[in-house]
């Protein structure tokens, strides 16, 4: 195959992009490419293979069948206080539940109104609920006439998303005491607000120093780097190799020590990691309890759990270490449900956040209570959870915070659903698809990776410099890094075989590797991507042999 038509300056400037935006580039390369070249008179018959993005093409189904049945159940409810025309009224809590059950009786027949019954009776039995309570904040929710009570999240709809935390993020082994949570307009909401309200609340502070378990997904990176926060970043580097040439994408201890610095104020983190999906080793997660036990006891973590649910037995460091871990979950990648915008932050209620607050010297104080004082007389005590959901919407807008009611059901029923023994066959299914379409992608690049019992596969960082060591030797490596961009590689892909692959170097990995979302296409797609990268490769180790010759 020809070299890109791109000259080695032009690629070094677009290597300056965020991956996320240079996979914007390949895009239109692979599509060019399809349309063919001017005077051409046929296209290409390569298919555009755009493994680029995270965004899975399944969709959990029972659980939107049970939601659109209560739907129907809503607006009952709704008429049965007021109808004319298209005009109903605000359903009534009174009976609810009974009528609810009656609604069911009467529908045997409709489209997911088995498996709603089975997750309110669960939730009913295994949360205590008021059946009436529980079932009437679902109905006026989902019929969405009332601004979201209280703002952070629906008391129901809260034990619930706790229950599933507790379950799939926890291992079923919560810690003791309460964790309380925010809903969130997803995971991405999340990460901004956390940010946000630790520099609003003079817990981190402008220059401070931070740390990120590198590599790591693009916005964990550049967000610290924006002129508001100016963090200095110190990075903790996934750098082992099981042998030569196969990256382990673990942890050195050496690498972990840094956390032990008492002026690394926090460390951010995504577990399983994003793009390696390897879920962080017991033996890393000990290191940073003793960290946190001796030498750094108010370093904050957030970590962000989104793929906990693609690693058997994944317990979240949130779980040993609740006091000083700010834990972010996301629904999109597991339920396929990445437009309803559903994330949860969960913070313990004792926890070291709260005890900086209140460690605050008085003129910062003074400062936060004039910030706060419109919504409490006692503004002082307003927990660093609530402060998250008031500066989510500007304090003065706290009254009309919270995410979409509608929202916070999806929420709820997705965890349901969850705890139930269809959603633990459905998680086996898409835990299944993953591995399947990883296997193909090896097959097909003939590459190797290390065996490890923590990987979700939700992703995989190939190391293609490794790969040149491991295959044909150091000389080979040094022959790629010396006459080539570490982004060359996906210009190549891009243009000739019409597949888009982001750069691992964006998400502070090695600069020669690629990330492979093992999510978005059929199976098969992926026996062709690694057939192409192959290919690709191959042509590298032509050229070197060419100019030794």
């Amino acid at each position: 195959m020809p070299r890109t038509t791109f000259t080695r300056e032009e690629i070094q400037s677009f290597a300056q992009l965020s991956p996320f935006e240079l996979k914007d580039k390949f895009i239109q390369l692979a599509q060019a490419a399809q349309a063919g070249k001017p005077g051409q008179k046929e296209k290409s018959q390569a298919q555009m293979l755009n493994a680029g993005r995270g965004n899975p093409n399944w969709v959990a189904t029972g659980p939107r069948e049970a939601f659109y049945a209560l739907g129907y159940f809503a607006l009952s409810e709704s008429r049965r206080v007021w109808t004319a025309d298209n005009l109903g009224g605000m359903p009534e809590r009174p009976g609810c539940g009974a009528r609810f059950d009656a609604f069911v009786r009467r529908h045997p027949d409709l489209p997911g109104i088995e498996l709603l019954q089975d997750c309110v009776e669960y939730a009913v039995e295994r949360f205590g609920f008021d059946k009436d309570a529980f079932v009437h904040e679902l109905t006026d929710s989902t019929i969405g006439d009332n601004y979201p009570v209280p703002d952070r999240m629906l008391p129901h709809t809260e034990q619930i998303v706790r229950g599933y935390l507790n379950d799939e993020m926890f291992g079923g082994r919560p810690p003791a005491g309460n964790m309380s949570l925010f809903a969130t307009e997803g995971g991405t909401a999340a990460m901004c607000y956390v940010f946000d309200s630790l520099m609003k609340n003079g817990i981190l502070k402008k220059g401070d120093r931070i740390a990120l378990m590198v590599p790591v997904f693009t916005p964990y990176i550049e967000i610290p780097e924006l002129d508001t926060y100016d963090f200095d970043v110190v990075t903790v580097n996934a750098s082992l190799f099981t042998e030569t040439g196969v990256r382990e994408w673990r942890y050195p201890a050496e690498e972990v020590a840094k956390l032990a610095d008492p002026s690394v104020k926090m460390v951010c983190l995504v577990n399983p990691s994003n793009p390696p999906s390897l879920a962080l080793s017991e033996r890393v997660a000990h290191q940073i309890q003793d960290i946190v036990a001796t030498t750094n006891p108010n370093l904050l973590i957030v970590t962000d759990d989104v793929y906990g649910t693609f690693v058997e037995g994944f317990r979240s460091i949130a779980a040993d270490l609740p006091r000083n871990t700010l834990l972010v979950y996301s629904y999109s990648k597991h339920y396929g449900c990445t437009g309803h915008r559903l994330g949860v932050i969960g913070l313990h209620d004792d926890n070291v956040v709260d005890e900086m607050l209140a460690a605050l010297p008085q003129d910062a104080k003074d400062r936060l209570n004039k910030r706060y004082g419109s919504l409490s007389l006692e503004p002082e005590k307003i927990r660093f959870i609530d402060r998250l959901v008031a500066d989510s919407r500007q304090v003065a807008l706290n009254h009309t915070a919270g995410l979409s009611l509608p929202q916070q059901v999806m929420m709820a029923l997705f965890s349901l659903f969850d705890l139930l023994p269809e959603g633990q066959a459905y998680k086996e299914k898409i835990r299944g698809i993953v591995r399947r379409r990883l296997d193909l992608l090896l097959e097909g690049a003939q590459m190797k990776i290390s065996e490890d019992a923590k990987r979700a596969g939700y992703y995989i960082e190939l190391d293609l410099l490794a790969e040149a060591e491991r295959v044909h030797g150091k000389d080979f490596s040094d022959f790629l890094e010396k006459n080539y961009e570490p982004v060359d590689p996906l210009f190549r892909l891009a243009e000739q075989t019409s597949v888009v692959l982001l750069n691992g170097g964006g998400f502070d990995g090695p600069e020669w590797s690629v990330r492979v979302s093992l999510a978005n296409l059929d199976d098969l797609d992926y026996l062709k991507i690694g057939h192409h990268l192959r290919a690709i490769f191959d042509d590298y180790a032509e050229e070197w042999k060419t100019a030794k010759a």
